[in-house]
């Protein structure tokens, strides 16, 4: 049973991959397949500059194929600078409050200015989805003894 609010810690995606702004988007396509990430902080001088995501990144692709285009596109071409940055320790319902009335689809986590972990609408589901296993168990359930 919960006895205490989940911190933001415990509901991100830690020590997550990052891709240089002057990456090419082959390279952060190749970077979110082979770890199953859809969420890449995009960084410059190891500063946090914006973000790139699968979907913004396949929708590029596919204009690109769909032109019949065969220029390269790099991460500087598509990615969000406008990143939500939270710092690890703010509380969690302040940065659910702010993603749900801002229709923000992630946050990018930093512990002193640094690159923390990022916290996406995924992990959001899968956290509530342990607390209502918490909350109300199944009466089959093992970890409700």
């Amino acid at each position: 049973m919960i006895h205490h609010p989940p911190s933001l810690a415990s509901a991100m995606t830690p020590f997550p991959y990052s891709i240089a702004l002057d990456a090419s988007l082959d390279d952060a396509d190749r970077l979110m397949k082979e770890h199953g990430i859809h969420h890449l902080p995009v960084t410059e001088n190891h500063d946090i500059v914006g973000i790139i995501t699968q979907r913004d990144m396949m929708t590029a692709l596919a204009r690109r194929k769909a032109r019949g285009r065969n220029t390269k596109l790099a991460v500087s071409d598509i990615y969000v600078p406008e990143v939500y940055l939270v710092d690890l320790n703010e509380p969690l319902k302040h940065v659910l409050r702010a993603m749900a009335e801002k229709h923000i689809g992630s946050a990018v986590v930093t512990r002193q200015g640094r690159l923390a972990g990022v916290f996406t609408s995924a992990d959001v589901c899968r956290c509530f989805a342990e607390f209502i296993d918490d909350v109300f168990p199944d009466p089959g359930d093992d970890r409700a003894a």
